[in-house]
C-alpha cells in the first residue's frame, strides 16, 4: 500500500529537482533574518516588533520561494500511474494450408481450399487481438503472410495461392517440412503463446520412420501446440494425429463446411485467450502543484498589501 501511495512522487525529469536548492536557500535567508526594528525618522526611536507580527511577516516573505519551488517541481513534470488495465494475452497463430492438387476436390459448396480459407478468415476476425501468419505448402512451402495483427491481409491471400495457381513444387504433400518452417516463423516472436493450425487432405511423404515423434518434440520444445484439420475423405493420418496429441493439441476431421466451422469454434474454446493485468501507464499529474501554486499566489497578493518589513 505504501508503494502505491508513493507513486505520485515520480517525475519525468527528476534532475530538474536539483534546482530546488535555490528556493531552499531563499527560505533559509528569510527565517534567519532578525525581526525588524522600525526607526522613526522624526526621533530615531527604536521600537520592538511583536513576536506574532514577526512570524506573520516571515510567513509572508516565504511565499515567493515556495512559489519558485512549486514552479521547479512542475518543470520536472510530475507523473502518476494510471489505473491498472487488462488486456488479452497475445497468441501467435500460424496457419499451415495445403495447396496440393487434391485441395481442389469438392467440399461443401466449393473446394477444400476455398472452404479452408473461408473458415480461416472467420476465425481470424473472431480472435481479434492475436497475431496470425499464413504458410502455404506442398512439396515446398511459402510464408505468404508474416505474423500480423491485421486480419485484412488474409482477405486478399486466397485467390493468389489457390492450387490452380500454385507455382511448381507444390503438387505433393510434405507436412513435416511445413511444420518445421512454421515453427521457425513462430520462434521469431518472443511474446505470447504459439500455435499452428494445419489444414491438409492427404498423407505426408516425410513423416515416416519416427519422424513424427521427432517433429513433435521439436514443436513442444518451442512451446507450440498443433491443431490438425484433416479435410480429406480418408482417415486422419496417424502421424499427424500423433504430433497434435504430443504437443497438447488435437486432430479433427470435418465432413462438410458447417462441420469445419465448428472445428474452428472448438479450437477457439480449447485455446481460450488469457486476460492479463498490466500496470497503468505514466500520465502527467499537475493537479496538486497547480492548486498549491494558486493558493500561494492568492496569499502572496493578500500579503503584498502590508505584510513586509520596512526598508529602513
Amino acid at each position: 500500500m505504501a508503494a502505491d501511495e508513493a507513486q505520485w512522487m515520480v517525475f519525468a525529469y527528476p534532475w530538474v529537482l536539483f534546482l530546488e536548492v535555490v528556493p531552499a536557500l531563499l527560505l533559509m535567508g528569510v527565517w534567519r533574518r532578525q525581526p525588524g526594528r522600525v526607526v522613526l525618522p522624526f526621533d530615531h526611536s527604536r521600537a520592538e516588533s511583536h513576536r506574532g507580527q514577526a512570524l506573520l511577516i516571515h510567513l509572508a516573505m516565504s511565499l515567493p520561494p515556495l512559489l519558485l519551488a512549486v514552479a521547479i517541481a512542475m518543470l520536472a513534470v510530475p507523473l502518476k500511474f494510471g489505473l491498472p488495465k487488462t488486456r488479452r494475452a497475445l497468441t501467435n497463430i500460424q496457419f499451415c494450408v495445403d495447396v496440393s492438387g487434391s485441395m481442389t476436390a469438392r467440399f461443401g459448396s466449393g473446394t477444400r481450399y476455398d472452404a479452408s480459407m473461408e473458415a480461416i478468415e472467420k476465425f481470424v476476425n473472431f480472435r481479434e487481438g492475436d497475431a496470425f501468419g499464413l504458410t502455404f505448402f506442398g512439396n515446398r512451402y511459402l510464408h505468404w503472410v508474416p505474423l500480423t495483427s491485421d486480419p485484412s491481409a488474409f482477405k486478399y491471400a486466397a485467390p493468389f495461392m489457390s492450387p490452380q495457381r500454385a507455382p511448381p513444387g507444390f503438387g505433393g504433400t510434405e507436412i513435416g517440412k511445413a511444420l518445421l518452417a512454421c515453427r521457425d516463423q513462430l520462434l521469431t516472436r518472443e511474446e505470447g503463446d504459439r500455435m499452428i493450425i494445419l489444414i491438409s487432405d492427404g498423407q505426408s511423404a516425410d513423416l515416416g520412420g519416427s519422424r513424427d515423434q521427432q517433429i513433435a518434440k521439436e514443436l513442444s520444445a518451442a512451446g507450440i501446440t498443433l491443431f490438425a484439420v484433416h479435410i480429406g475423405t480418408g482417415p486422419i493420418p496417424g502421424e499427424v494425429a500423433s504430433i497434435a496429441v504430443m504437443t497438447g493439441g488435437e486432430a479433427f476431421k470435418p465432413e462438410d463446411d458447417a462441420a469445419l466451422a465448428r472445428v474452428f469454434e472448438r479450437i477457439d474454446a480449447m485455446k481460450q485467450t488469457r486476460v492479463v493485468q498490466i500496470r497503468g501507464e505514466k500520465i502527467d499529474d499537475f493537479r496538486f502543484y497547480c492548486w498549491t501554486g494558486l493558493v500561494l499566489c492568492g496569499l502572496l497578493v493578500v500579503s503584498s498589501f502590508g505584510l513586509r518589513y520596512t526598508p529602513w
